[in-house]
């Protein structure tokens, strides 16, 4: 059934948490620290539309008709974290409602992208290589997609297992939904409005991510200086699984200043 309201799942009791998933997966994703995060916060697990449970909503091509989308659902102030293209939308959403977003975390994301003259990131014929599988192969586009994020990492096979089995957990993303989110990872540049961010803002990287660069990161600290950034040595794209533990542990000290026993 065909509806304008975002599947939002919500578990545990304290400040408002909202997680937002990246391209192509779903908020099951994060069903490897939920039931830790859920201790602490009220956690908001979002599935973005055309993804997951989302998968019927209607899928604007705007990135701050996302933004407003969840707003208008979680009406009230919360930590918004948003993993790669999710950290889009969480940035977005910290300039744009400012009274909603008490702090911002983003994982393994960029204000940018893709590369150009000035800018590292991720090549824009890699890009058109993916938006050009999608009409031949959607299941083979999503799948590659899956391994580049987990390439590099120590843990790769097991990571691209666990993204593989995270992406069965929920309803396929519908093919536009894809199609968009590939559009607006080649061509949002929040850059500008980085240094807008108000709120406390914690970034968080792996060191060996193949999809934001250590280049990236540091051009990242010259445009927000006033944001903290945590740097997992031995992760890719995706520390919150491969790295779940540490990630927790900088995640609870950034936003309640404590540290979850091992």
């Amino acid at each position: 059934m065909v509806t304008d309201q975002l599947n939002v799942e919500v578990s545990g009791q304290g400040p408002a948490l909202v997680l937002i998933h990246g391209w192509g997966l779903n908020g099951a994703v994060w069903h490897h620290i939920v039931d830790t995060l859920a201790l602490h916060f009220e956690v908001h697990v979002v599935d973005l539309p055309g993804f997951g449970h989302s998968n019927q909503v209607p899928v604007k091509t705007q990135l701050s008709c996302w933004v407003d989308m969840i707003a208008k659902q979680i009406d009230k102030p919360a930590i918004w974290l948003g993993w790669s293209l999710g950290g889009l939308v969480a940035t977005q959403a910290a300039t744009r409602y400012p009274q909603l977003v008490s702090k911002l975390v983003t994982v393994a994301s960029s204000p940018k992208f893709v590369a150009d003259a000035d800018w590292h990131g991720i090549k824009p014929d890699v890009l058109n290589m993916f938006q050009s599988q999608l009409k031949t192969d959607f299941a083979v586009t999503l799948e590659r997609f899956l391994a580049i994020q987990a390439m590099g990492s120590e843990s790769a096979k097991q990571d691209i297992k666990n993204l593989k089995s995270i992406l069965q957990q929920r309803p396929l993303p519908n093919e536009s939904a894809l199609k968009i989110g590939l559009d607006l990872l080649d061509s949002v540049d929040l850059r500008e409005q980085l240094t807008d961010i108000k709120q406390p803002f914690l970034r968080m990287y792996g060191r060996l991510d193949s999809l934001v660069s250590h280049r990236a990161i540091k051009a990242i600290d010259q445009l927000a200086p006033q944001s903290e950034k945590v740097v997992f040595q031995k992760a890719s794209h995706a520390p919150f699984i491969s790295h779940h533990q540490d990630f927790i542990e900088e995640l609870l000290t950034f936003t309640l200043n404590k540290v979850v026993d091992s």
